[in-house]
């Protein structure tokens, strides 16, 4: 059940917001044996549609970003260092001394670096450093480096998976690719399940800057059901109880303005029938994921939102359970087969 190697692959690939072109023909190729269909929309969705037994199928749509968080190069200095700036929710304190890859004309790699702390004021040290007072050194001249670099090259964090104890790994864009890999399992567990829907898993494209990519994929797959699955602030000793969720112990199941109630509970249902660990997950508003914008595509769609715990969100050393992928992905697939036979314009009735 546990495809490692599909995540390892995913996470070391580049693939930032507007640029997800490589990553989309890889994870492309990990959905092929379970697909009816495969294809790939204007804005750059990767969509794989799996056909349901039923003559009149209802639609449910599945929603998990492949883009992650990164940076851009916006100068290149007399000297040769690179001046960038950020895409998507960047926190500059991470930054210092990361070791990046530049996507030029071909990849450079480069070090993240700034003033010594010897070399600094007292001042100085008291303050967060501010991402315009970092540079990137490539170890080239001005010359040489904008044969190789533009404005408005994108700039990944490099960073390899590693495996911690407990069935715990830690890398760059677990936000999203866990829930990813989470769609990769669900649809492996629908090979031996029946179904009467049909299943359209979406790897969306531009959530960091905005959840674009599933307002366009919603609005073209007119789904009656839509779940997006994304993931939720993990917990760790110095945060509220009620703010997080503790890894291991399944998914976060929404509840909120953005959630229809049925679903929620139909959700909760399926994890007590069939022994699948969840919480609780609370988001007042806008859940901030692709499920606000799944929700008000064409005529409004009924949507729910699954959270795979994630600690460190936002770094390159983001960490999850693989048991949570695990847990989120049966609830799924016993979620879609449970609408069997269901009067499902009744089911979705407030």
């Amino acid at each position: 059940m546990y495809k490692n190697d599909l995540l390892k692959e995913m996470l070391e690939e580049s693939g930032i917001s507007g640029y997800e072109h490589t990553l989309s023909n890889k994870i492309s190729s990990f959905f092929k044996e379970y697909a009816h269909e495969i294809y790939t929309d204007k804005l750059g969705n990767l969509i794989i549609h799996k056909k349901g037994t039923s003559k009149n199928p209802i639609k449910i749509m599945l929603a998990a970003h492949m883009d992650e968080i990164g940076l851009m190069v916006k100068d290149i200095d007399k000297n040769g260092f690179i001046k960038f700036t950020n895409i998507g929710g960047v926190d500059q304190r991470t930054l210092l001394a990361q070791e990046v890859i530049i996507h030029g004309k071909e990849e450079l790699f480069g070090l993240i670096g700034t003033k010594p702390p010897h070399l600094q004021d007292p001042s100085e040290r008291e303050k967060s450093i501010k991402t315009e007072d970092l540079l990137i050194d490539i170890g080239l001249s001005y010359e040489k480096a904008k044969q190789i670099i533009e404005i408005g090259d994108p700039i990944t964090i490099k960073r390899e998976m590693v495996s911690l104890k407990n069935n715990k790994v830690a890398g760059k864009a677990l936000d999203d690719r866990a829930g990813i890999l989470a769609m990769i399992h669900c649809f492996e567990e629908l090979k031996n399940i029946k179904h009467d829907a049909d299943v359209y898993a979406v790897c969306t494209v531009q959530e960091e800057v905005g959840t674009r990519g599933a307002m366009v994929s919603a609005y073209e797959i007119s789904p009656h059901i839509g779940i997006a699955i994304d993931v939720g602030f993990g917990r760790t000793p110095e945060l509220s109880k009620d703010d997080t969720l503790e890894l291991g112990k399944g998914p976060g199941i929404c509840i909120g303005a953005n959630i229809h109630p049925n679903i929620h509970h139909r959700l909760q249902t399926i994890g007590k029938e069939y022994n699948i660990p969840y919480q609780v997950e609370i988001s007042p508003g806008n859940s901030g994921t692709d499920a606000r914008s799944i929700q008000i595509a064409g005529c409004g769609v009924a949507t729910a939102l699954l959270s795979i715990p994630l600690r460190y969100m936002h770094t390159s050393v983001e960490t999850i359970d693989l048991l949570d992928i695990k847990y989120t992905a049966r609830m799924l697939a016993y979620f879609i087969s449970s609408l069997n036979g269901e009067d499902w314009e009744g089911f979705l009735c407030y």
